[in-house]
């Protein structure tokens, strides 16, 4: 896979210029155009049913809206999966699967609000974490290695160095990233990812998921669903994702930044130098 295809040419639906004034200790401000990144609503409906509404940057929305039904539970395999429509205009996401839906619909309706920021919250059921199977695999990764990744992560995304506002994720062997997104909010990135993976069966025992957001549980559990063993931010981690982690089996790292990084759980997977 060409890394290249998941960073696309910056356009002006992704950016865009604002006028802004820009002030120095001595109190003189001066005026100037400063690139913003466009937020955008786009409401995902499921099988006719308004499920949620998502801010995003409003790029790879089919990835971004498999990848949330999918991480939620909503659906198991592609061969769930009717169809994907989108409307720009409206800010419409339709998905229409062939499973019935209104088990998992009742049990999603009680509502977790969280640290998620891009959507403004993110739902999900208690029993998340009970359902998802601990992770199984035989990768191992060398501390050199995870330093190279994030590396290639910071230096990837043209929109954050424009904007400085967006959250950067990447999927990558030990050896390389191969496949990149962003997005204003690091739960949409991740489904991005996750939406892109489940659409084409890639394999992720082997895999490493990378992130500049927080490590939270909500994150966690994105990547348990999908049985992602490693999972590393340039931030912190928060305590439920640590326990959720040590339970899950995933190895978790953060604050890998400045030559540095955190182990919380998993330290096996860690070759040593």
């Amino acid at each position: 896979m060409n890394v290249r295809e998941a960073e696309e040419n910056i356009s002006a639906e992704r950016v865009t210029p604002a006028m802004a004034w820009v002030y120095d200790r001595s109190g003189r401000g001066s005026a100037r155009l400063q690139s913003v990144i466009v937020e955008k609503p786009f409401t995902l409906y499921l099988n006719g049913k308004e499920v949620v509404t998502l801010l995003c940057a409003g790029r790879y929305l089919k990835e971004l809206a498999v990848g949330f039904f999918h991480a939620e539970g909503f659906i198991n395999t592609p061969d769930d999966l009717i169809g994907v429509r989108i409307h720009e205009t409206s800010g419409k996401v339709e998905l229409h699967t062939r499973t019935d839906t209104a088990l998992i619909e009742r049990i999603w309706s009680k509502r977790t609000i969280t640290s998620g920021c891009g959507k403004g919250s993110l739902f999900y059921n208690a029993l998340d974490a009970l359902l998802s199977k601990p992770v199984l695999s035989e990768l191992k990764v060398s501390p050199g290695q995870i330093f190279d990744r994030v590396e290639d992560l910071n230096r990837m995304s043209e929109t954050y160095r424009l904007t400085r506002g967006v959250h950067n994720t990447a999927l990558a062997t030990p050896d390389e990233i191969i496949l990149f997104r962003d997005d204003i909010g690091r739960h949409n990135a991740v489904d991005m990812i996750v939406g892109h993976l489940f659409l084409r069966h890639i394999p992720l025992q082997d895999k490493i998921l990378l992130t500049t957001g927080r490590l939270t549980s909500e994150i966690l559990i994105k990547a348990a669903k999908v049985g992602i063993p490693v999972l590393v931010s340039r931030n912190i981690s928060t305590s439920l994702a640590i326990e959720l982690a040590g339970s899950l089996g995933i190895t978790l790292i953060g604050f890998a930044r400045g030559g540095r990084f955190i182990v919380y759980t998993g330290r096996e997977r860690l070759t040593e130098a």
